[in-house]
């Protein structure tokens, strides 16, 4: 039975447990204030006993040796893709392609299957609410094929006046809307690539309204998902999405692993992209047969502590209202938003019902800001969030951000109000 306790959440995160032995220059001091996972999140205590025990008692690779520990752990890899199919709800485990994150799986489709599939003057619609793992591959494959990027704007501004940090926009859900995108469209558009949360703003779109207007086009729908998955539920099959990309390590699970999900017949249009052990079925110097989906993207021996230690996070969150532990964490925040609006100059960029907060104080430059917080042992993350071209649509060269966890707790929040209205102090004197 799935449940949520905010106390016991909290306990499964070594991190934040003073007690949990380990290296003396990896522990946080004891009022370190942890508001950085839009970052990375922390790692639950099964993930980490996982990997340690892959480690300690096995180490075997996997899909290659015959005897008995490489078998077992091939078994438990193909059951943790297995996982992920039923986390997304992807039709079959084989729809699942392991990468080393939301960036290689972007780019695995950009140069694996619509660099052969696209031509000079098509269209590649780019949100501008995308960080720059979905921004970055659609412009290289554009100087490749002679494709355009158009530009999918964010919400229409209330005010005529550009915004700025002293007149930001007045259109608090700073996310892009889908009669814009429904202007967009036509016969030449290919792709919509678009975040399904923004790592800046917190806003969502609707990805079942995006793909039904693109798939009118006979254009595909790409998901950056390494945001939004943690925070939402996602249904590829019931949103009809074409391709999905998410990051493990943003979902509690360990870095340097990634996924991407692909319909069937998409992925099986895609030729291998890298080339290496166990993508093939036959070689020779005159020609090659690669393997099935998925097992021709896989090239090279895999991360296979980290697809283990991911399997024991997917386990542990099956046992955890999601729901509730989501609603606890946009708690948290309006909190603390509500808390820091009244400073002078408080500007937020968070859109409603998301469980970020990023922001400003007017006339203080974020990094100055950002670096007498940290000083206090509150961690949060302050800059451009690789997101340049939202934080140009917002008028301002960067921001605060504040991420707030399930596994935060409303002393946190306390603590980072506290923490800024001191370190404003400070910069006053």
């Amino acid at each position: 039975m799935k449940s949520f306790d905010p106390d016991l959440f909290r306990r499964q995160f070594p991190a934040l447990q003073s007690s949990y032995a380990r290296p003396e220059h990896l522990v946080f001091p004891d009022d370190t204030v942890f508001l950085d996972s839009a970052a990375t999140a922390l790692k639950p205590v099964c993930m980490i006993e996982a990997t340690q025990h892959y480690y300690s008692n096995h180490s075997a690779t996997v899909h290659r040796s015959q005897h008995a520990a490489a078998q077992a752990m091939t078994a438990r890899y193909e059951q943790a893709r297995a996982l992920v199919a039923e986390l997304i709800h992807a039709p079959q485990p084989e729809n699942i392609v392991w990468t080393k994150g939301t960036s290689e799986a972007i780019n695995l489709v950009a140069q694996g299957y619509f660099r052969s599939h696209l031509a000079a003057g098509d269209e590649i619609i780019v949100s501008e609410q995308e960080h720059h793992s979905n921004l970055m591959p659609w412009l290289i494959l554009a100087e490749q094929t002679g494709a355009k990027i158009v530009k999918w704007p964010i919400g229409k501004q209330v005010s005529s006046e550009k915004p700025s940090l002293d007149k930001p926009s007045l259109d608090k859900q700073y996310q892009p809307e889908i009669d814009t995108l429904a202007e967009l469209l036509n016969e030449k558009s290919r792709l919509v690539a678009v975040s399904q949360m923004s790592n800046i703003t917190g806003a969502a779109v609707d990805l079942t309204q995006v793909t039904a207007l693109a798939h009118q086009y006979d254009c595909l729908v790409l998901v950056d998902g390494a945001q939004g998955i943690v925070h939402s539920p996602v249904d590829v099959q019931q949103s009809d999405i074409d391709f999905y990309a998410f990051s493990a390590h943003k979902l509690y699970g360990p870095n340097g692993l990634g996924v991407l999900y692909g319909k069937e017949a998409l992925l099986n249009a895609m030729p291998p992209w890298q080339g290496g052990g166990k993508m093939l079925t036959q070689v020779s110097f005159d020609v090659f047969i690669p393997e099935q989906v998925p097992y021709r993207f896989e090239a090279g021996t895999p991360n296979v502590a980290g697809v283990i230690g991911f399997a024991a996070t997917l386990e542990w969150l099956k046992t955890v209202d999601m729901t509730r532990a989501e609603l606890y964490a946009v708690a948290l925040t309006d909190y603390a938003e509500k808390q820091l609006s009244t400073i002078a100059g408080f500007i937020s960029y968070r859109a409603a019902g998301a469980s970020l907060l990023s922001f400003n104080i007017a006339g203080v430059h974020h990094n100055d800001l950002a670096t007498l917080v940290a000083e206090q042992n509150i961690s949060l993350r302050s800059g451009q969030h690789c997101a340049q071209p939202l934080l140009d649509a917002l008028g301002i060269s960067g921001c605060l951000r504040a991420s707030f966890m399930p596994y935060n707790t409303l002393q946190d929040a306390d603590k980072l109000v506290s923490a800024v209205k001191f370190a404003l102090s400070l910069l006053d004197e």
